[in-house]
């Protein structure tokens, strides 16, 4: 009998094949193959192991990557389109934030605890998508009887006659209400304050554990009180429908559902993971490196945590770690989680033809945001192809003598050419504008021959 995974991950990408994923993976990420196709493997992988027997697809193993590359290639917006596409449960967490047991810093369980946070926001997510309409309908109802109570049906009327007439007031008033036409009146509701009381943590106790404790001792703490207020007709109306929502969705559910696809279908990425590479006997004052890899190692292993929603198993997550890899090498992690990242993959260096590619071809492309924005002040912005091949050239320059941060390098480029149109816009009395190569130039040339300047303006 083959397992289940949640139904939204399974007809997301189930019917992709890894050359539909890369394509997808293109429309948002220029360039780096080996990265997409060692993606798009781990995920129709996944998507494999759901179709087997319980007892072999238990054995198997997610095979993690390690993606060496410099920064601003594209390693994290790979990772994170990945986990959209699949609508798997995702989190992007520094390796570097963690520490050893025993000194000030996050402990590295707390990676697991924000995932399931994640995987219940979206478990609830969906719920209420299935809900609103529903929870609407009850809202209206609410407010129907606050605006218009049931009279006391007198002692010489039909009382058939009597509802009747009553429920047909009642319609005429939703009418009113959907049309809008009551939005002037005011209402008074019992609202509910929310209450955050204060208190120390104890000393050697995770916030995790108080959190649950606190809750299960003192549940009237947390409740708030309920006091009278005033609101227009639509808040209320939205108040309402929050409070129906929150009464149909059953919570215990949510919570059992989220953390099955948090252990079936989520994706930690663990971003500059080359911080925490060295070992035993290295310089520096910082704490041992070689304990916050030994650390994370059971939870990449496989281990089982403990949440506010339940104890949450790591064996079938997906670890997706990056790094630099300036100054250590992967082999200065230690053995024991070198070998928890069995699929290696290398990403290149952009140079300028690959920033005129990201510069246009993605959904998400710096200039189409750019004509975005200025077309919202009414300014029709557009740039030539000779510009847009110097604003790339410019920016393989930048990099090429000061610190080479990649793509992101893009964003100080274009910040500084746009510069003045952002500025003047709303008082722009031409309201077309196009960026040509003299433009270009005459923004930024000299910006970039000073080298002194470019370290820190670009």
């Amino acid at each position: 009998m083959p397992i289940l995974l949640p139904e939204t991950t399974q007809t997301s990408a189930g019917s992709l094949t890894p050359r539909q994923i890369v394509a997808e993976l293109d429309k948002h990420v220029v360039g780096q193959a080996a990265a997409k196709r060692a993606v798009a493997i781990a995920l129709r992988n996944r998507m494999r192991r759901q179709k087997l027997a319980p007892e072999l697809a238990e054995e198997i193993a997610p095979k993690n990557i390690l993606m060496i590359g410099p920064t601003g290639v594209g390693k994290t917006e790979i990772a994170r389109r990945l986990a959209k596409l699949a609508q798997s449960p995702f989190l992007k967490v520094e390796a570097s934030k963690f520490t050893e047991v025993g000194y000030v810093g996050r402990d590295v369980e707390s990676m697991i605890r924000d995932l399931a946070e994640l995987g219940v926001d979206m478990v609830r997510a969906e719920r209420l998508e299935d809900v609103r309409g529903k929870a609407r309908q009850n809202a209206e109802d609410r407010l129907l009887d606050i605006l218009l109570p049931p009279r006391p049906i007198a002692p010489d009327e039909e009382p058939a006659a009597a509802r009747d007439a009553q429920q047909q007031t009642r319609e005429r008033f939703r009418e009113q209400l959907r049309a809008g036409r009551l939005d002037a009146r005011a209402v008074e509701l019992d609202v509910r304050e929310k209450s955050f009381p204060s208190f120390e943590i104890i000393a050697g106790s995770s916030v995790e554990e108080v959190d649950i404790n606190l809750k299960d001792m003192l549940p009237g703490l947390f409740q708030g009180k309920n006091k009278k207020r005033k609101m227009k007709v639509p808040e209320a109306l939205e108040y309402l429908a929050t409070e129906e929502e929150q009464k149909l969705i059953d919570m215990d559910s949510v919570a059992r559902a989220a953390v099955e696809r948090v252990e079936q279908a989520g994706i930690i990425f663990l971003d500059e993971i080359d911080k925490i590479a060295g070992r035993e006997g290295s310089h520096g004052p910082d704490v041992s490196r070689e304990g916050v890899q030994r650390d994370i190692l059971p939870i990449v292993e496989g281990t089982t945590v403990n949440t506010k929603y339940g104890m949450v198993r790591t064996d079938h997550i997906l670890f997706i770690a990056a790094g630099a890899f300036h100054v250590s090498k992967p082999s200065d992690l230690i053995p024991e989680l070198q070998g928890r990242f069995p699929i290696r993959v290398e990403l290149e260096a952009l140079g300028k033809d690959e920033f005129v590619r990201i510069l246009t071809e993605p959904r998400n492309a710096l200039v189409k945001q750019y004509i975005a924005l200025m077309d919202t002040e009414g300014i029709a912005l557009a740039f030539t192809d000779d510009a847009i091949r110097r604003i790339a050239d410019f920016a393989q320059t930048v990099n090429e003598h000061t610190e080479n941060i990649g793509a992101r390098r893009l964003h100080t480029v274009l910040e500084k050419l746009l510069d003045e149109i952002s500025f003047e816009g709303p008082d722009l009395s031409e309201k077309s504008v196009t960026i040509d190569e003299a433009y270009v130039t005459k923004m930024l040339a000299d910006i970039v021959k000073n080298e002194d300047l470019s370290r820190y303006i670009l």
